[in-house]
């Protein structure tokens, strides 16, 4: 493993730390002021968010639409610029739902410029979104 792959990988595994436990100040120093996160169109949360504060509300979008219980990391690769993820998020409903996911990080120096998540199946994206509508609906 390269010098520079072990650096790109140990920022991303920090990255997913700091943003799961919400320090967005950390999380946010690692990005570029002109980061952008991209998700594609057939997604309910679809859009470029922008900017540093760009990824929190990304991050405030999709958890408040889905109920995600764990995302699981499987593996970290990692270039001279690029690092990809390949990660599951794990929803409480419908039971079971899995999203797989590579997650595209693109860095300028130390910081993340851009993520594009790349989603193998949106259908249990889909599901999860619509159960959370259903759960706050009945209640």
């Amino acid at each position: 493993m390269s010098d520079r792959h072990a650096q790109l990988t140990t920022l991303v595994k920090q990255l997913y730390e700091r943003t799961a436990a919400g320090d967005w100040t950390a999380a946010e120093a690692q990005l570029t002021d002109d980061f952008i996160a991209i998700e594609a169109d057939h997604l309910p949360f679809a859009g470029t968010y922008s900017g540093k504060g760009g990824l929190r509300t990304l991050f405030g979008i999709v958890m408040g639409s889905t109920d995600v219980v764990d995302m699981q990391i499987h593996e970290i690769t990692a270039g001279e610029d690029y690092a990809v993820t390949l990660i599951d998020l794990v929803f409480a409903r419908p039971e079971g739902a899995r999203a797989r996911i590579a997650e595209m990080f693109r860095f300028r120096g130390d910081q993340v410029c851009e993520l594009r998540p790349f989603y193998f199946d949106p259908a249990p994206v889909l599901a999860a979104v619509a159960a959370k509508r259903e759960t706050t609906a009945a209640v």
